[in-house]
């Protein structure tokens, strides 16, 4: 009988050689082929280095780690690097390896990642000049000596570095299967806390721990920021980029050519306008108030008095200005006469601002721009394509994966999951979200209405019910918090009992639905000492105190309900934030929701542009004249504003003043509070795919601007009907809403 592990012997009665050969698991591995290491200049490598990590990562090497990729490719590839492809294959998994270890824009030592170590735990996966198969190098990589804990974002488990294939691989072995298992609802606190570096030009985490009492420099940091992503987005506008063309063009042409220079706008920083008075300027800059009282424009480098009584809104009547806003303002700079100490006309005062005014000829907010250009990045409905224009496509802007990163395989697992979600290839399921503006539950109607519209959903087919809904508040008509003592908070929860009561009568949607709850101005705990009026935002979710009777109802159901785990997840209750950010299958849909009454406020603060209306009609000159004077894409839909009904213009308007600033809450503080700290959470940059706005003085209405579909379900119940009662029905895979109306 053989042994299972023989002992080495020379005699013939055991049949065992004198020497035997035994198997060494350490080297048991593939079998690596030696490479003949040859020398590759850094600028014979440059070509195929830039296309891999500039044209395609959207990374720039430095000159030192370009040497170091360049001496690493031709010790590993040797001669074979160019014609059989190895140098951009193994470039190329740098790059990705460089990605998640957290690395900046430029590639160098020391900057987020370490460049060494990378080179260092690739060369020991590689065979051949190849990246060896992930699955046979996991074998022995407890037994190799890595300096890869060293880089941060870099776990032991990652030491194999996952090509394209393996992705696609990945997302057909994953099991789960139903949409739900990728819905996230991201709260306004948990929000990558991001800042735009003007010098670098991308953006970087904000190390610094967030508190809700910063030091008062973080304040200005807050419009600086706001500052910068407006302006860099305003230059990436084509209205503002010199064309190659005309360059050449003026360079060769004669002063007697017939050629005309394409138009190119260029800003004016404010600090600039010392000396020139009397010329015509563009400028960016905050709309705000001075310490007199008059209409200031603040840039970076100054501030100066407006005189708008003579300037022209741009499209008439298409958006709200208001002190907070960044606006873009053409108009001719008059200097300060007799000032004392002042050699040029002008002079710098107290907080940069200069003598003298800038008498506006046209205003508008700044050129939104689409989600597809901020990324840098086409995208198709089966393919993507990505160009190379730049963009932020690498940027994970909510902590679920950045575009470029993560897009691809997530609408290969959204394509899937639809097609394996329901029995039978032909059958389609629909990704549905309802939203509710405005739930009062201290009026009896609304359970009665309410309760009318989960009996709708509740009696359709599986696959065409609604995977989510949300709830707005306020959830109370007044703020009973405040000053109420022991009874006001017993008050509040029994409006909840009785919704959780509402809820239990539909076990259905219960088990296979996301509930989400947003507060308002009277939810606790901020209406404790508000009394109802707007207070700071971000704004936490309803606390826990008040919602235990809800979420027993939730439990209660889904333990009725036998189900696979790995099909479909139970349904849950989901208190959040205001504002807070609803991701499905990571970057692929983008959903911002916001709950304010943001519409009011707007015009209350709204300042007045221009002449009166009467005056304007009597004069010769009319807005046609002055509307080349600001590029802004809003300019061809000006005339359509005044085609569509009341509600309907009033919808355009909110929409294009909070797309083009950019921002939930594009207010000075002392109309809105923001915590300081968690402003970037407020930032619509780059655009989601929707945006879910509920403000109940304004009618529902969904408008799409820029590609970015805006809802407002406003008031559940209206005011002006009692048996009424109004909601949105969202579609997601469409990105489209509705707005529902029925009584009850």
């Amino acid at each position: 009988m053989e042994s299972a592990n023989p002992v080495p012997s020379s005699s013939p009665g055991f049949g065992t050689p004198a020497h035997p050969v035994r198997s060494n698991k350490l080297n048991s591995g593939p079998i690596r082929a030696s490479i003949l290491p040859i020398l590759i200049p850094p600028s014979t490598l440059r070509p195929v280095a830039f296309r891999t990590f500039t044209r395609k990562h959207n990374l720039t090497l430095s000159s030192p780690a370009l040497q170091t990729l360049a001496a690493f490719v031709g010790k590993n590839c040797g001669s074979g690097w160019r014609e059989e492809g190895l140098a951009e294959r193994v470039l190329d998994e740098v790059a990705k390896t460089w990605r998640k270890a957290g690395g900046g824009v430029i590639v160098e030592e020391g900057k987020g990642a370490s460049l060494k170590s990378i080179l260092q735990t690739l060369e020991g996966n590689m065979s051949s000049g190849r990246v060896i198969d992930p699955k046979l190098a996991s074998k022995d990589v407890s037994l190799r000596t890595s300096s890869a804990d060293k880089i941060p974002g870099l776990q032991p488990s990652s030491l194999t570095i996952p090509r394209l294939d393996d992705q696609e691989q990945d997302a057909s072995d994953d099991t789960r299967v139903h949409p739900r298992h990728w819905l996230k609802v991201i709260e306004a606190f948990d929000t990558p806390r991001l800042t735009y570096n003007a010098d670098k030009k991308h953006f970087e985490a904000t190390r610094v721990k967030p508190s809700l009492f910063p030091q008062p420099s973080h304040k200005t940091t807050l419009f600086r920021d706001r500052y910068n992503i407006v302006h860099q987005r305003l230059l990436r506008n084509e209205s503002f980029q010199v064309s190659l063309t005309s360059v050449s063009v003026s360079s060769l042409q004669r002063s007697s050519s017939s050629f005309a220079r394409t138009q190119c706008y260029k800003l004016t920083p404010v600090a600039n306008l010392l000396g020139r008075s009397g010329t015509s300027h563009l400028l960016l800059g905050l709309l705000s108030t001075s310490t007199t009282g008059e209409l200031s424009l603040t840039d970076l480098t100054g501030s100066i008095v407006l005189d708008l009584s003579h300037a022209r809104l741009i499209p008439e009547d298409g958006a709200w200005l208001t002190p907070g806003m960044f606006v873009l303002v053409d108009g001719i700079y008059e200097e300060e006469e007799n000032v004392r100490g002042s050699t040029l006309g002008g002079n710098t005062g107290v907080g940069g601002a200069i003598g003298g005014k800038l008498v506006g000829i046209s205003i508008c907010g700044p050129p939104c721009e689409r989600r597809d250009t901020s990324l840098g990045m086409n995208i198709h409905e089966q393919s993507q394509d990505i160009s190379s224009s730049g963009g932020f496509g690498w940027v994970d802007f909510l902590g679920v994966g950045s575009e470029r990163a993560q897009g691809a395989r997530m609408r290969q697992v959204q394509t899937r999951c639809l097609r394996e979600s329901h029995d039978g290839i032909d059958s389609t399921r629909h990704l549905k979200a309802v939203f509710i503006g405005e739930v009062n539950l201290d009026n009896v109607k609304t359970f009665d209405a309410l309760r009318k519209v989960l009996n709708l959903y509740s009696e359709v087919a599986s696959k065409d019910r609604p995977d989510v809904f949300a709830l707005f508040g306020n959830f109370v008509q007044k703020a009973i918090i405040n000053g109420g003592g022991q009874g006001g908070s017993i008050e509040y929860k029994e409006c909840f009992d009785m919704l959780a009561l509402t809820l239990s009568d539909f076990p259905s949607l219960l088990q296979r639905s996301t509930f989400i709850f947003v507060p308002g101005d009277n939810d606790p705990w901020s209406s404790a000492f508000s009394e109802g009026a707007s207070s700071a935002i971000p704004r936490h979710a309803v606390p826990d105190l008040f919602t235990s009777r809800i979420k027993r109802a939730f439990a209660t159901a889904n333990s009725q309900l036998d189900r696979n785990q790995n099909s479909e997840p139970p349904g849950e209750a989901v208190w959040t934030t205001n504002p807070s950010r609803m991701s499905l299958f990571g970057p692929v849909h983008d959903i911002a929701i916001l709950r304010d009454n943001i519409s009011g406020r707007l015009r209350r603060n709204a300042i007045n542009v221009g002449l009166d209306p009467t005056e304007l009609d009597d004069g010769s000159s009319s807005a046609a004249g002055n509307e080349g004077q600001i590029p802004t894409e809003g300019q061809q839909r000006g005339k359509i504003f005044n085609q569509a009904t009341p509600d309907m213009r009033l919808a355009r308007k909110l929409v294009k003043t909070i797309l083009d600033q950019g921002s939930m809450s594009p207010f000075s503080q002392p109309m809105r509070p923001v915590l300081w700290d968690y402003a970037s959470s407020l930032q619509l940059y780059p655009l989601p795919t929707a945006f879910v706005v509920a403000d109940p003085e304004t009618a529902p209405f969904c408008v799409t601007y820029e590609n970015c579909h805006v809802m407002n379900p406003g008031r559940f119940l209206p005011e002006n009907d009692s048996s009424s009662m109004t909601w949105i029905e969202y579609d997601i895979l469409k990105n489209r809403g509705r707005v529902k109306k029925d009584r009850f």
